[in-house]
């Protein structure tokens, strides 16, 4: 089989589809596996309750059916949803947003590959453009969506060392370099993999550097406010005219319904709703309508702070104090738990790799992903932190995290000796 330079580059081993072929290999092994690799959500009753509620008014209304399973969206996505979306952030923040400013997408993996490749790869000029990440580790579906190779660049964060084995990452910006190959800035908030939360006056400024150097800024907010609001500490929602803001509905509690969100100027909208109509025809419908009214009454916004929110912080703070008494003895630490659903775990001088520690546990029927897969553009092979670190998600069933922690423990002090 002959393959393009596209066939070649998105049939190659890369990050996600490792991570995507593990989860799915195991769950369909015999062996009970025990998934803290994948960034599900967890099932929480109380959304599902609301879901299920939600789903059986649309069965019992004929329109709101048809609307569901029988009539293809326009481009930009279901029309009452963008613009009951738009009144809601417009009410409670002041956007100023219509709904030619907001597009819907088939998830946000959707969304990134849209947009990155809208601003970088090879231009009209046959220079090249590249994705500026202020940070890394940055979320490991961004790394292989690019159309050409070199498609990123990336800076190693500082680190700052708080009490009790904790540590944060924060923006470098004495380092940080925005050079004229550079097509668009884009930063995750709660970030995949860390759980790191930048804060409002890291977000400020990185906007006022994309302005500057006019270049859009790209803010991920597939875990952050105003919902699903995965976020343990201060953080207020962020819109600019130079951003372009992508949200979801997966981590609300709809990861099936792949419900991408994105928030811009018109002429993004208009770019990204035409590239919707050449790839898919148009977006699902299935993850707004189930939104539709929870947009409309703003219940999706106090559910978010009073039902999900908790819930994670809940398990997050299990899941720390956990680690903790598994990994005593050894050099861990554990980055700030700040949002997002997963720890990010640092083993400092570790004797083997992370990713051999990742295969070691997947014998023993935990799944991790290994940290290497999470620094897109950072090309210094010395730096040994890329391989000393793991993410591990604590959203699944309590009783499979308390034992995936209990053998992640085991291996890793292993290692150590």
């Amino acid at each position: 089989m002959k393959l393009s330079a596209f066939g070649k580059k998105f049939t190659s081993e890369s990050g996600i589809l490792k991570l995507m072929d593990d989860l799915g290999n195991a769950l369909a092994g015999d062996k009970d596996m025990i998934m803290m690799g994948g960034g599900n959500p967890g099932h929480v009753p109380e959304i599902e309750k609301v879901l299920k509620k939600r789903l059986e008014t649309i069965f019992l209304d004929q329109n709101q059916f048809r609307r569901l399973i029988g009539i293809y969206d326009p481009p930009q996505g279901e029309k009452e949803f963008v613009k009951e979306l738009a009144k809601m952030l417009n009410n409670d923040f002041g956007w100023n947003l219509t709904e030619k400013n907001i597009a819907v997408t088939n998830g946000s993996q959707s969304s990134f590959f849209l947009l990155f490749n809208m601003f970088a790869g090879v231009m009209d000029d046959n220079t090249k453009k590249k994705i500026l990440l202020p940070l890394a580790p940055e979320y490991i579906g961004y790394a292989d969506s690019g159309l050409c190779d070199d498609f990123f660049v990336s800076f190693k964060p500082k680190i700052d060392f708080l009490d009790n084995r904790i540590f944060k990452y924060r923006v470098d910006f004495d380092s940080l370099k925005i050079t004229d190959d550079v097509g668009a800035i884009c930063v995750s908030r709660p970030t995949n993999p860390t759980g790191n939360v930048i804060t409002d006056q890291e977000v400020k400024k990185l906007s006022e550097l994309a302005q500057k150097h006019d270049l859009p800024f790209i803010l991920d907010s597939a875990y952050g406010t105003p919902f699903p609001d995965i976020i343990f500490t201060e953080a207020k929602p962020f819109y600019e005219k130079n951003m372009i803001l992508c949200m979801s509905l997966s981590k609300f509690g709809l990861p099936a319904a792949r419900t991408g969100i994105v928030i811009g100027d018109e002429d993004i909208i208009r770019a990204v709703s035409g590239i919707n109509a050449i790839v898919n025809l148009a977006p699902g419908s299935f993850g707004p309508m189930m939104a539709l009214e929870l947009i409309k009454n703003n219940e999706i916004n106090s559910i978010s702070s009073e039902i999900v929110k908790p819930y994670y912080r809940n398990k997050a703070e299990i899941a720390v104090e956990l680690f903790h008494k598994e990994l005593e003895g050894t050099n861990y630490y554990i980055h700030k738990p700040e949002g997002a659903i997963f720890l990010w775990l640092w083993f400092k001088d570790l004797k083997i790799t992370t990713y051999e520690l990742y295969e070691r546990l997947k014998k023993r029927g935990v799944i991790v992903v290994p940290g290497k897969y999470f620094f897109p553009g950072i090309d210094d092979e010395a730096w040994v932190h890329r391989n000393e670190c793991i993410r591990v998600t604590y959203s699944q069933e309590s009783e499979k995290v308390t034992r995936g922690i209990e053998i992640i423990g085991q291996e890793v002090k292993k290692a150590y000796k």
